[in-house]
């Protein structure tokens, strides 16, 4: 297909939008970012036109002073134009794609979209930028024009760094078009492009979901601290050294929350929704939402920074007690498995040490990595046709050091099998075919597809 970008529009500037904006701007784009007019505009405002792009400009100013920093270099700036939906929303006219990344909202995505489609150019290209919204319901409605050059482009954020690029076709969609944005969110932004399927939460977010519940079930399950879970759930197993209530905190409590109920509405057939969706949500979980502690954008979460400093002269980090609900010292705790990792290099005999370590942190461990071994293999062909690009989302968006099945591989394809049905977990039968019956082992990255 020969399409070339030179000018897009970024209708929406909150945090995506303005760090997609930036990126674009990153990528030798001419960048044109709209918002809303403010609400609250005096008379004497109304015709002031910086008064009517407050938001915009404002959204723009603060991510240019973000760290870390969205640009290559501050001068690409000035690539970047602002605007406001109601006097400014023709100029899309001269944009060869218009990417929505307006509030994760069905209904208000649905109205904007039917904006773009009166305003845009016959040719043009339309994506939006969603966590889990199904791209066939954003689609209805649109002219054929539209609906074939319109497909779900997520980034993550931060877009600059975050290497990961969903690219969700709906049924619609020129299959020129997916092939296009595969190659030039690799080829031009810079992104490991991943096709994914118009399913809820899509790849990442959908493995991210399973991930995230299990985590805080094992937690309430084994009594663990958050701070004892950080540090199990981070380099310890390959994944960033944040852990998984510190990401909470960086992600957005209210961000995870919609997306866990986006998949509990939309996926009912889902094994783990079933046996979750009907469960109370955690105390500590509900004490954040009620209080508003959603983590960095509100200055408190899971952990909580404070003005003092330690002996040393370090800033003191409080941990929330999932007991208690209340706020103590960060501690640095002694765990068996962290133990074990740091003696164990080799990321294969790592992670049978730790699973086999019968002791709460090795059978937290064992049930988690059990768990994901039986959801990812019970969402192909769902979500995907093949297994590296579960493999290839969870590494470009969770920043796993292995995919998925890669750590299926490093623990044995039969014993993983057996582990998890003995923890009671349900197998689907195409990966009994995956090895040959003379065998006990195999690797699935090299036989899957001849099953498949």
């Amino acid at each position: 297909m020969n399409k070339r970008i030179k000018k897009a529009a970024v209708i929406g500037s909150g945090v995506m939008g303005s760090g997609i904006a930036c990126h674009l701007a990153n990528a030798g784009l001419q960048v044109l970012m709209l918002d809303i007019v403010p609400f609250d505009l005096s008379d004497k405002e109304k015709t002031d036109k910086n008064a009517r792009n407050r938001i915009v400009n404002t959204a723009l100013s603060n991510a240019l002073k973000s760290k870390p920093a969205p640009l290559y270099d501050v001068k690409f700036a000035d690539r970047i134009s602002t605007g406001n939906f109601e006097d400014d929303f023709p100029a899309i006219r001269d944009c060869d794609w218009v990417i929505e990344v307006v509030v994760e909202r069905l209904d208000i995505k649905q109205q904007i979209l039917e904006k773009v489609d009166k305003f845009r150019k016959p040719g043009s290209l339309v994506t939006t930028n969603t966590s889990g919204i199904p791209i066939h319901q954003l689609a209805e409605g649109r002219s054929e024009d539209f609906s074939k050059h319109f497909c779900g482009t997520h980034f993550f954020n931060p877009a600059r760094y975050m290497a990961l690029l969903e690219i969700i076709p709906h049924v619609g969609t020129d299959p020129d078009i997916v092939h296009f944005w595969m190659q030039y969110g690799a080829d031009y932004l810079g992104k490991k492009t991943v096709l994914c399927k118009d399913t809820p939460a899509f790849i990442a977010n959908r493995i991210g979901f399973f991930t995230g519940n299990k985590v805080g079930e094992l937690t309430l399950k084994y009594q663990l601290s958050i701070e004892e879970v950080d540090k199990i759930t981070g380099e310890t197993i390959g994944w960033p050294n944040t852990g998984s209530y510190r990401l909470l905190d960086l992600v957005g409590l209210d961000t995870s929350v919609k997306v866990t109920k986006g998949v509990i509405a939309n996926c009912p057939e889902d094994e783990y929704v079933q046996k979750i969706k009907d469960l109370p949500i955690p105390k500590a979980t509900q004490f954040l939402l009620d209080n508003q502690f959603l983590g960095d954008k509100s200055g408190q979460g899971f952990y909580k920074k404070t003005d003092q400093r330690d002996e040393k002269g370090n800033r003191i980090i409080l941990a929330l007690d999932l007991n208690t609900l209340e706020y103590k010292p960060a501690a640095k705790p002694m765990i068996p498995v962290v133990g074990i990792a740091k003696k164990v290099e080799i990321m294969d005999k790592r992670l049978r040490d730790m699973m086999a370590s019968d002791e709460k942190s090795g059978w937290f461990v064992r049930d988690l990595f059990a768990g994901l071994f039986a959801y990812i293999a019970n969402r192909v062909p769902e979500i995907s046709d093949n297994i590296y690009s579960l493999d290839d989302a969870m590494k470009a968006g969770y920043a796993w050091s292995y995919g998925p099945f890669e750590y299926w591989d490093m623990y044995g394809v039969e014993a993983a099998v057996q582990l998890a049905e003995s923890l009671g977990e349900s197998i689907p039968l195409w990966i009994r075919k995956c090895w040959p019956q003379d065998s006990g082992h195999f690797t699935l990255w090299k036989t899957v597809r001849k099953i498949l």
